[in-house]
């Protein structure tokens, strides 16, 4: 028998239900809510056998078995505390939510109701990122000391600065909507999490643009264009825009790694950065995609550039983020059905909106460092232990 999954919030991210919703998955997905009207005539349209509704009530009570919320990030607080106190296994996208506070809230809830938790942090199933992290624990540069990301997110404008994401009461901050993913991929290369974060940041470029729309009626794939370049020729931004065009956090992890994290929405190209310096040689990557590479270096050298000593091809496909996002399903599904320990992790979630919303705090009040706040010691022991004691 298929297990029933409902998904709540029907927009960019619903293209996961081709995971679930397909021939030989084991999965159905059965009831999908969304409060738009467009939301809700999409999944007519993609999944014409399921209960299509606006009210989250009637979804929780349809007989799902798994659930997807995939709504805007600062509405993850609400929706997630309901499926869960509805004792239905729940992925919630990333970011866990917009503050530390309501991802506090989203795990003691897990902890208090027992059931199960998962958040959507893909990257952790990308070949490229799985690919460096077997090269750090084969001990190919020692031990880990020093982690740096710059990401380019040469679609910043258009992905993120005509919409929601704009606006610090939907998205607090772009270090979570866009950086939760690097985070986590820095704590989880580095083998720690953060304990103290400070950060930088400004709204350099999009905040000069005239040129505003409200884009409600609209979406991305509608007004995306390669021609809104440069970023000072973007046209129709959200009419308002207070989050920062580019950040940049300092990180001191508690097994003594310190880490940093820079984020540009109005660079020319579109990747992502990592090195990972060791005691004994340092990786970078050179694109995170099929047939891109990773570079591994050993030897020492006196002056300038030097050929690495490794060269790693990246595996994968071009499907769903290098291949991650079946993954990611596949990992819930299982999950939601047998328990067990999995790649992503509830704590590293709320790890990664630690540094982003507490990043935040910083970057806007002068750039002092911010102390993370610890969760309880059972709570913290109930998901290292795979979420395996239930308590009533």
């Amino acid at each position: 028998m298929d297990i029933k999954v409902g998904i709540v919030g029907f927009g960019l991210r619903s293209s996961l239900h081709r995971y679930i919703h397909r021939p030989g998955a084991g999965s159905v997905v059965s009831a999908v809510c969304d409060t738009s009207e467009r939301g809700r005539a999409d999944a007519a349209e993609k999944l014409p056998e399921a209960l299509v509704t606006g009210d989250l009530d009637e979804l929780l009570a349809s007989g799902i078995e798994a659930v997807l919320v995939l709504t805007p990030d600062h509405t993850h607080r609400e929706v997630v505390t309901r499926t869960l106190n509805a004792g239905i296994p729940t992925f919630c996208e990333k970011p866990l939510d917009i503050t530390v506070e309501g991802a506090d809230e989203i795990l003691e809830t897990a902890y208090r109701t027992g059931t199960r938790l998962y958040v959507g942090h893909n990257m952790r199933h990308m070949p490229a990122i799985r690919q460096m992290r077997e090269i750090i624990e084969s001990g190919a540069i020692g031990d880990v000391k020093a982690v740096w990301c710059r990401h380019f997110v040469g679609n910043g404008g258009d992905y993120y600065f005509k919409d929601w994401h704009a606006e610090r009461r939907y998205s607090n901050s772009l270090l979570l909507q866009k950086g939760a993913h690097d985070i986590d991929v820095i704590h989880w290369l580095a083998g720690g999490y953060t304990t103290s974060v400070s950060g930088l940041g400004e709204l350099s470029v999009y905040g000069d643009v005239s040129d505003r729309r409200d884009n409600s009626d609209r979406r991305m794939g509608e007004w995306f264009s390669a021609d809104n370049w440069p970023g000072s020729d973007q046209r129709e931004l959200n009419p308002v825009i207070d989050v920062e065009d580019v950040s940049m956090v300092q990180m001191r992890l508690g097994n003594g790694v310190l880490a940093s994290y820079q984020q540009c929405h109005f660079t020319p190209d579109y990747w992502r950065n990592y090195t990972v310096i060791g005691s004994a040689g340092r990786i970078e990557n050179f694109g995170d995609g099929p047939g891109d590479f990773i570079h591994v270096w050993n030897t020492r050298t006196t002056s300038g550039f030097n050929e690495p000593d490794l060269r790693v091809e990246i595996a994968g496909d071009a499907e769903g983020h290098g291949g991650a996002d079946p993954l990611l399903i596949a990992e819930f599904l299982k999950f939601a059905t047998e328990g067990g320990f999995t790649q992503t992790s509830p704590l590293a979630a709320r790890a990664a909106v630690a540094v982003g919303d507490l990043g935040a705090r910083s970057l806007r009040s002068g750039g002092g460092a911010l102390d993370v706040p610890e969760l309880p010691a059972d709570v913290v022991r109930y998901f290292e232990d795979a979420q395996q004691r239930v308590v009533v």
